[in-house]
């Protein structure tokens, strides 16, 4: 693989900050609604608040890729004496839980830093934060060029990793054997 540059787009998030106000998952919400800003549901909105209010402790997260597989990843993660599972912070929509995706629908959402029509200078939840918990960031970066595989060609792909490329080579060989009789 080569490397290209390529731009990178960021909100960082500054926990200190954020008073828990949910305004950028209002405006998230009202913004990707069918018309815009027609109705504000915040199980629609890519970018949710963590709360523990008893501690005073907010943490906004923005949709990330979607993740086809569960994750083994469940560590826990100690903050001011109170503990966190580590799918807490994590910013993909999976099939273990239900964060980050269309209630209706299940489709996955994802962070499109509001460049849908009309195209925001910087996403909307960056704008409407009054504490400026949230902020902007677009860089360029040297990247592994990504390969866009095809639905079939993920299928493929990860059934190899289950199952190994000679299984499945053997699968298909007796398929086209028994698709001849």
């Amino acid at each position: 693989m080569s490397k290209v540059k390529k731009k990178v787009k960021v909100i960082k998030v500054d926990v200190d900050k954020c008073n828990g106000c949910r305004a950028c998952e209002m405006i998230c919400s009202a913004f990707h609604a069918t018309p815009k800003y027609s109705s504000n549901n915040p199980a629609r909105s890519r970018i949710r608040l963590i709360r523990e209010p008893l501690r005073d402790v907010y943490l906004p997260v923005y949709a990330g890729e979607y993740a086809a597989a569960e994750c083994m990843g469940r560590d826990k993660y100690v903050i001011d004496g109170k503990e966190y599972e580590e799918c807490g912070f994590c910013r993909a929509s999976c099939p273990s839980r239900d964060v980050f995706k269309e209630p209706d629908s299940k489709l996955p959402l994802k962070c499109d830093m509001c460049e849908d029509d009309p195209a925001q200078p910087e996403p909307l939840c960056v704008q409407w934060c009054i504490t400026k918990a949230l902020t902007y960031e677009e860089r360029e970066e040297e990247v592994e060029e990504d390969v866009k595989l095809g639905d079939l060609e993920t299928g493929l792909e990860s059934l190899a990793g289950k199952y190994g490329l000679q299984e499945i080579m053997d699968t298909v060989a007796r398929m086209a054997m028994s698709k001849k009789d």
